[in-house]
């Protein structure tokens, strides 16, 4: 039993560690090809998914770390350090998501032209690398691996929508698209990271989950014929 246990943690490590390099790899892709498009909106997705590879680099770089059960300086553990990760990337993704929106905002009333059919062709690349990661992610057991392909589903539908904006640029002049797209996936980007960090910050503040409701505990507590009261009751 213990043994298969082991396989399949050190399975699901394996899967987040090469969507880790998948991603990591697609990312520097998307730098060079939005660079080379002059793509504003296939940047902020690069943006997007840097973000995503340092979910992945930190969630693998602590599933090996939550291995380590308690020492002496941490006695419970290393589990929470994962929340170290959620906040660090937090801070990277809104320092690049203020960025693009200062160069995304102004390019929507004085639009530049891009290279439409490198979007398209990176934009198909796109769904086709993301696609092949959640695929292989959502085939995983562990938490972690559904949580993270949930994550890469998003910029799976965020490619659809540069493929279809590229489209639309190939058949119509409207180079606003691209910069319109640009703010659209920053502030996708900046709602989900202001998610996240309300979780975490939840946590790590020892805040009552939102599933959880201290009142019921409390009836159900005083329902047991063991139980005289409640006081200083804690979750």
């Amino acid at each position: 039993m213990g043994h298969n246990h082991d396989h399949s943690h050190n399975h699901s490590e394996g899967n987040v560690k090469v969507a880790f390099f998948l991603n990591l790899a697609f990312t520097i892709i998307e730098v060079i090809g939005g660079l080379y498009t002059n793509s504003l909106a296939i940047l902020s997705d690069a943006l997007h998914d840097l973000g995503d590879s340092l979910s992945l680099g930190l969630s693998w770089y602590f599933q090996k770390l939550a291995k380590k059960g308690r020492t002496k300086k941490f006695s419970y553990g290393y589990k929470r350090f994962s929340l170290l990760g959620t906040i660090i990337n937090s801070i990277v993704l809104v320092a690049g998501s203020i960025f693009i929106l200062t160069k995304a905002i102004p390019q929507l009333f004085n639009p530049e032209e891009t290279n439409v059919q490198g979007m398209l062709y990176l934009a198909i690349l796109g769904i086709v690398v993301n696609g092949a990661v959640v695929l292989k992610l959502r085939k995983g057991e562990s938490l972690n691996e559904k949580v993270v392909s949930l994550h890469l589903l998003e910029d799976v539908l965020g490619w659809i929508a540069v493929l279809i904006g590229s489209i639309i640029m190939m058949y119509m002049d409207a180079p606003f698209i691209d910069p319109l797209l640009s703010v659209l996936i920053s502030i996708f980007v900046l709602y989900n990271v202001y998610r996240n960090l309300k979780k975490s910050l939840l946590v790590i503040l020892q805040g009552i989950p939102e599933e959880v409701s201290i009142k019921e505990i409390r009836e159900k507590l005083r329902t047991m014929s063991e139980v005289a009261d409640v006081h200083d009751c804690h979750a």
